[in-house]
């Protein structure tokens, strides 16, 4: 117990380091260059109190859109990372090669060109919206990245299993639904949590196309008042907050689950 308080305690401390010479760095070359800190204009931009009282600013506001788009991508990523998963794993050989082929192409390609095929050239043809296009595209991209998580969660149940389902007159969909998924689930939380937190970073992408998210609004804002250090501070912090958050529900889920088992 001594050891582990004592690495904690080490792991805190090393952490609050690093993050004290990356701010004293950035205040260093602030001061070089004579840059003129003006955080207290910051607040009305997280929330402004009018006559209907307290409102979201447009950085809460962007915030809140982040998180919708990286909600409404990740259940897509979900659902079709989970199908591409059991192509792999199916008996079907064309099922497997047209995985295979969507995992190459996806992981091949940068995000932003995948973005772009999607808004410029796919956007038109099939009349989409920017906003509709970038859940598209980070939905795709991440389903490749989750299907690989799902598939294997799915190879790490025991084999055993599978043969207990079919002993007992199982078919194969139902041997998915009721014996191995729900066993894989609590092995793919860690990476699939991971994999969430990588789509909120990479949902800020989706700025380049002028999608009113919280990297659109910072970049408004700083076009507006010059403000860059301050807005892209606190941008990383706002993003900082909702991916620790997330990865500390996920953590108190997986105790959760590992006290039930």
């Amino acid at each position: 117990m001594r050891r582990l308080i004592a690495s904690r305690i080490m792991a805190v401390a090393l952490y609050l380091l690093v993050v004290g010479l990356i701010v004293r760095t950035a205040l260093n070359g602030a001061a070089a260059m004579g840059y003129n800190w003006q955080w207290y204009r910051i607040p009305q931009y997280l929330w402004t109190r009018g006559a209907d009282g307290w409102q979201a600013g447009e950085l809460l506001t962007g915030l809140g859109a982040s998180i919708l788009l990286s909600a409404a991508a990740f259940s897509l990523a979900l659902g079709l990372g989970l199908v591409v998963a059991l192509l792999r794993l199916s008996d079907l050989v064309v099922g497997r090669a047209v995985a295979r082929l969507y995992l190459e192409i996806v992981r091949n390609v940068p995000l932003l060109v995948l973005l772009y095929v999607f808004y410029y050239v796919m956007g038109p043809i099939f009349g989409l919206d920017r906003y509709l296009a970038s859940i598209l595209c980070l939905g795709v991209y991440h389903a490749a990245l989750v299907s690989e998580i799902v598939r294997a969660g799915i190879n790490s149940v025991d084999t055993g299993q599978r043969e207990a389902a079919a002993a007992i007159g199982l078919s194969r969909g139902q041997t998915y639904r009721f014996v191995i998924l729900p066993q894989a689930v609590r092995l793919m939380l860690p990476p699939m949590t991971g994999e969430a937190v990588n789509l909120i970073k990479s949902s800020a992408i989706v700025s380049v196309i002028a999608v009113a998210e919280l990297t659109t609004a910072g970049r408004n804002i700083i076009s507006d008042t010059y403000l860059s250090f301050e807005i892209w501070f606190t941008v990383a912090a706002l993003y900082l907050f909702v991916t620790l958050f997330l990865s500390l529900c996920v953590s108190r889920l997986e105790r959760r689950l590992a006290v039930a088992t």
